[in-house]
């Protein structure tokens, strides 16, 4: 069982960069009673830490800072930490998702578990990433519901009308279950060096949550019960994934009014954002006014754009497996899986108005999309040679991968292809070296830049790195 003293930190988070240089906070959490961080010292001076929160008997800390370009690194309590801090030539990005299990993720061994992340923090000391992002359930939160009466039962019984004092104990039991699982994964043994040095950006998905949700009956979700655990999950994201509470909302994500909280970032060169696809999801809308606003007003700027979608955007016809596993009763528990997906039934609107707003941007630089969700490597394509979108999905840091049977049998079934977008068929392609469309294997990819040029390296667990794919 992972223990922790409740210390964990510095952990970096990017906020951009400009002219004068990379702009980042660094979190520290404490116990209560422990005392703050010390100042945080750059080439530019000291920086005090700011108190951002106090929950579930901890104290969340945070220094905000600038690193010029070409500056080392920055110190904090007697330590140094390195950091990549030229960002307009050859950078390289790390991309990670599925950092957990759904059913005791904390009784796990730390050193089977983190694997994967100990080679990727091999591979940041060999040639350091400027970047890390994080696509979607870097926890998993689903047992956090356990050892409660109004939650003991989530999402199958649900209370009616609990009163506000059982409220008022549920928040801060799921507070207390939310912040051991953030603390597990940042201050685990060989990771803690690596969220020190380098900075990360983060979009969630269901486990940050709950598992399914927003694809769950709305009686669940838009309940007492459900309002509250969403509730708990938002602030514990913004908090551990994003070093930040609502006051920073507006100068960190699209929508100022954080009903959406999708986010862009730009580095020389390069536009990254992310939709949110979770704050405003139900059973038959993935994102609301917010969220459609947020993307179809983006003008990306730069020679590539990374669009990172936190359930794969390019996909095979899930619609057609929906609809045989509701002819099958026994299969029918499967349906919110299902619902999840941009190519549910529920959601093809949606879907073929994401894929022609990533058309749109399409015509101003070469676009690919990463993702993660499904616990498989995999890549796909959509459209011909001059319009083509590359899809990249890396899943399952930590997440055993399933049984290489079900990859099989998913990958002949993404041979039917599909088209929403007359004229831009999707296609599942095998990932470089590999020979099926679907790698039943822990996995992690980077993105490398070099003179100007993107290429893409999945990391497998056990097959190794493969050839690099070039996305132009």
């Amino acid at each position: 069982m992972v223990q922790n003293d409740g210390f964990a930190g510095p952990i970096l988070h990017f906020r951009g960069c400009d002219g004068d240089g990379l702009r980042l906070a660094a979190i520290s959490v404490r116990p209560e009673a422990a005392p703050p961080p010390g100042a945080l010292t750059t080439s530019a001076g000291a920086v005090a830490p700011l108190l951002l929160a106090r929950v579930a008997g901890l104290s969340v800390w945070r220094h905000d800072f600038v690193l010029a370009a070409g500056e080392a690194g920055y110190s904090l309590d007697g330590r140094d930490h390195p950091v990549e801090t030229c960002l307009d030539g050859d950078i390289r990005i790390a991309f990670v998702s599925c950092n957990g299990e759904e059913n005791g993720d904390l009784d796990r061994d730390g050193s089977e578990r983190n694997r994967m992340w100990a080679r990727l923090a091999q591979d940041h000391a060999r040639a350091p990433f400027a970047l890390l992002l994080q696509g979607g359930d870097q926890i998993y939160a689903d047992e956090a519901t356990h050892g409660h009466p109004l939650s003991e039962g989530w999402p199958d019984d649900v209370p009616d009308d609990p009163v506000p004092a059982d409220l008022e104990s549920l928040t801060r039991h799921l507070e207390a279950k939310f912040a051991q699982r953030y603390l597990m994964v940042l201050a685990a043994e060989g990771c803690a060096d690596l969220f020190a040095s380098l900075p990360s950006l983060s979009v969630w998905d269901d486990h940050d949550i709950c598992d399914g949700w927003g694809s769950l009956p709305e009686s669940r979700t838009a309940s007492a019960v459900g309002q509250v655990l969403f509730s708990v999950a938002r602030r514990m994201y913004l908090l551990f994934q994003h070093g930040a509470t609502d006051a920073d909302v507006p100068a960190l994500f699209m929508d100022p009014t954080g009903s959406n909280l999708g986010w862009r970032r730009d580095l020389p060169g390069v536009t990254l954002f992310a939709p949110d696809l979770r704050s405003e999801r139900h059973r038959r809308r993935v994102m609301g006014d917010a969220g459609w606003t947020a993307v179809e007003s983006l003008r990306p700027s730069g020679d590539h754009v990374f669009m990172v979608s936190s359930v794969p955007l390019l996909g095979p016809r899930l619609s057609l497996l929906e609809s045989l596993m509701m002819a099958v009763p026994r299969m029918q528990h499967y349906e919110d899986d299902l619902r999840d997906q941009w190519q549910s039934h529920a959601h093809r609107d949606e879907w073929r108005r994401m894929l022609g707003q990533i058309l749109r941007m399409r015509q101003a630089a070469p676009v690919t999309v990463l993702s993660g969700e499904i616990h498989l490597a995999t890549r796909a394509e959509m459209g011909p040679e001059d319009t083509k979108i590359h899809q990249l999905v890396a899943s399952g840091i930590s997440h055993r991968a399933p049984p290489r049977a079900y990859a099989r049998a998913l990958g002949l079934f993404a041979g039917l292809g599909d088209a929403p977008l007359r004229g831009h068929p999707i296609a599942i392609r095998p990932l470089p070296g590999q020979k099926h469309r679907y790698v039943a294997e822990r996995n992690f990819l980077t993105l490398d830049r070099r003179g100007g040029r993107w290429q893409a390296v999945w990391h497998l667990e056990n097959s190794g790195l493969t050839p690099p794919l070039a996305l132009d």
